[in-house]
């Protein structure tokens, strides 16, 4: 019997194909020619599935679209929960544009997770995958949702992994400054 964290994972690797096989970015020329570094506030829930939920916020730096890594967008980031739980991560994400202003974005990432009072994760070192679905705004902010599987991959003996949902929004560095 599938456990629902596989029937959410199969959902979502199926949507995304989907999504990649069925709909074409357009204009991604001009569109990621513009892209700046952006930062990124989040707030939202963590592990969603299980009975250890709890409030999660993050901040995060998205390279800009001169410094990709092939078609890839680099990104840094910090995480925490409200049981002092936390994650300093990196990875790489893929901006996929559906017009100007519809942005999908799977991503994937590893860094170092320390739990504090909340949920065990198995190890230290953990890996993310996910998807954000964004609207670019005019002045190339961008609002959007987030969801996320945090796992060791099995690394370590216990590896019960964690699913996140947070909105979004991310600015240009340059109208920060």
């Amino acid at each position: 019997m599938a456990t629902l964290l596989q029937k959410v994972i199969n959902t979502y690797k199926g949507s995304l194909l989907f999504l990649m096989l069925t709909l074409q970015p357009v204009n991604t020329s001009s569109v990621l020619a513009q892209e700046p570094s952006l930062f990124t506030i989040g707030v939202g829930a963590f592990d969603i599935f299980d009975d250890e939920t709890t409030a999660e916020f993050r901040l995060e730096y998205i390279f800009p679209e001169r410094q990709k890594i092939g078609i890839f967008t680099p990104f840094i980031g910090f995480s925490g929960t409200a049981n002092s739980g936390s994650y300093v991560y990196s990875g790489i994400g893929l901006d996929l544009f559906f017009g100007n202003n519809f942005v999908v974005t799977p991503n994937f990432g590893a860094g170092l997770y320390g739990n504090g009072d909340g949920k065990d994760l198995g190890n230290p070192l953990e890996f993310r995958s996910g998807i954000t679905f964004s609207v670019r705004l005019s002045d190339y902010s961008r609002l959007g949702i987030t969801f996320h599987h945090i796992s060791n991959a099995g690394l370590n003996e216990r590896n019960p992994g964690e699913e996140s949902i947070l909105v979004l929004y991310s600015v240009p560095i340059t109208d920060l400054l």
